[in-house]
């Protein structure tokens, strides 16, 4: 039987009222990806309020690898709404706290003890790293890389490359933030073609100390380990072993946001350990919870304890049902066996997505790992030039036929997946489905457009 359901076309009246009244209600800022109104949702399904059943290719821009409402994360929730909701773990701890830290360092990539601190989202974990990698080293400078995304707030902001719509009208941010290109083989910054490369874009970073910032200046370069809102970028084998090895001759610490990348995504628990790159800090959030939101900074304990009593923390950061939540996801994680479904399911669409790239000239760039996989839509495969208009195209055809899908990429031109990971299989060839249909769709009308103009 088919998950996707349409008994009206989308959006609805119900989900068009909606939209009335968020035009007259809310900041014209606070963006959404379509004009659908969720209702419900279970697994890696959800349903408007006009009774329309979607399939979630966006998982709550990557919270729900473990998927909507998990029987377990609900059931975790609930228990502690039965104890308490908020009393500060500044000021009355409590046990979930310090059990959500054993298990993240634990968990956690990197060498020796490790210390963990909670805080509310991926931003505030960003803004608390580099203020930790500052206190520690005693250095100021901050190296970040083209097309990274780390989050909305000022110093976050700063080391996020898109201008819009999240930097312009928003200067001047923090200074001693410093940019350098990052390993986007199929854009490359250089000109120059991987493997003969030898990965340059992460031997250019010496290049830098030399002509941009003192090397000796900076306290921590800091990474997604696959770009997240830049496209899912994936660099080769070679990039964070040698930025890395870069780094430690230098004494610069390395930051890894695995904010998108965390929590079974790309087939591990971290992608740090699959691409190679050993951090000193890691910062996480999204799918930690299932839901709720929580974030938080796990790293060297030595480094970790640089900032004294009292200079870390805030009211609601680690709040006790987000613990509980975050317990519940570690633990389902595990259980299923995630990480290896990421996988199956990262397979199961490249496979078809290969088909795709060699039929139609709009698919350019097939990247990813595990179930972080994306496609990059041009509109010529000599020129590369980003085909932002038909990615808008591509996905408005996915929500209308019953696929929640976002984009992503510098030049708005990339189709990311994030769905849950307990996406049943005949759910995802569903969903591919679907996603197909839509390729086909927007490169027959390009294809009769450019046949106009010719």
């Amino acid at each position: 039987m088919s998950t996707i359901q349409l008994r009206t076309p989308i959006p609805g009246p119900r989900s068009q009222a909606l939209m009335k009244r968020r035009n007259a209600a809310v900041a014209q800022a606070a963006f959404h990806a379509t004009p659908v109104f969720v209702a419900w949702a279970e697994g890696a399904v959800v349903e408007d309020v006009d009774g329309n059943r979607l399939i979630d290719f966006a998982g709550g821009i990557g919270c729900l690898n473990t998927g909507h409402r998990a029987p377990a994360v609900v059931d975790a929730v609930r228990r502690q709404l039965d104890r308490f909701l908020h009393t500060s773990f500044n000021v009355l701890p409590y046990e979930s706290y310090i059990a959500v830290c054993e298990k993240l360092n634990a968990l956690v990539p990197g060498k020796g003890p490790k210390k963990t601190v909670l805080v509310n989202t991926g931003a505030e974990a960003v803004e608390n790293a580099i203020k930790i990698a500052r206190r520690y080293t005693k250095r100021q400078a901050i190296i970040c890389f083209e097309d990274a995304f780390h989050g909305r707030t000022y110093m976050a902001m700063a080391a996020t490359s898109k201008t819009h719509p999240y930097k312009a009208g928003f200067e001047p941010f923090p200074s001693e933030v410093y940019r350098i290109p990052y390993a986007y083989c199929f854009r490359c910054s250089y000109s120059m073609k991987y493997p003969s490369c030898d990965v340059h874009c992460a031997r250019h970073i010496e290049d830098t100390f030399k002509r941009v910032v003192a090397a000796e200046s900076v306290a921590a370069v800091i990474v997604e380990p696959i770009l997240g809102e830049g496209g899912f970028v994936t660099p080769p084998a070679e990039f964070y072993p040698t930025l890395g090895a870069i780094c430690r001759k230098h004494g610069i610490l390395l930051i890894a946001d695995e904010v998108q990348t965390g929590f079974a995504r790309t087939g591990a628990m971290f992608a740090c350990e699959r691409l190679g790159l050993e951090p000193d800090l890691v910062t996480m959030a999204k799918s930690l919870t299932g839901g709720l939101p929580m974030a938080a900074v796990t790293g060297r304990a030595d480094i970790m304890d640089a900032p004294g009593f009292g200079q870390l923390g805030g009211t609601f950061a680690g709040n006790p049902v987000a613990c509980e939540a975050a317990l519940a996801v570690l633990d389902i994680i595990e259980k299923e066996n995630l990480c290896a479904r990421a996988n199956v399911l990262g397979e199961r669409f490249r496979k078809r997505a290969a088909k795709w790239q060699a039929q139609w000239e709009l698919v350019g760039d097939v990247r990813g790992l595990g179930a972080m996989q994306a496609l990059e839509l041009v509109r010529s495969k000599t020129t590369r030039q980003p085909a932002d208009e038909e990615t808008k195209q591509v996905s408005q055809y996915c929500y209308e036929h019953g696929l929640v899908t976002i984009t992503a990429g510098s030049y708005s031109n990339v189709i990311r997946l994030l769905m849950p990971l307990v996406i049943t299989d005949a759910q995802m060839d569903e969903a591919m489905d679907v996603l197909e249909a839509a390729l086909a769709h927007v490169a027959e009308k390009r294809s009769a457009l450019t046949a106009q103009l010719t």
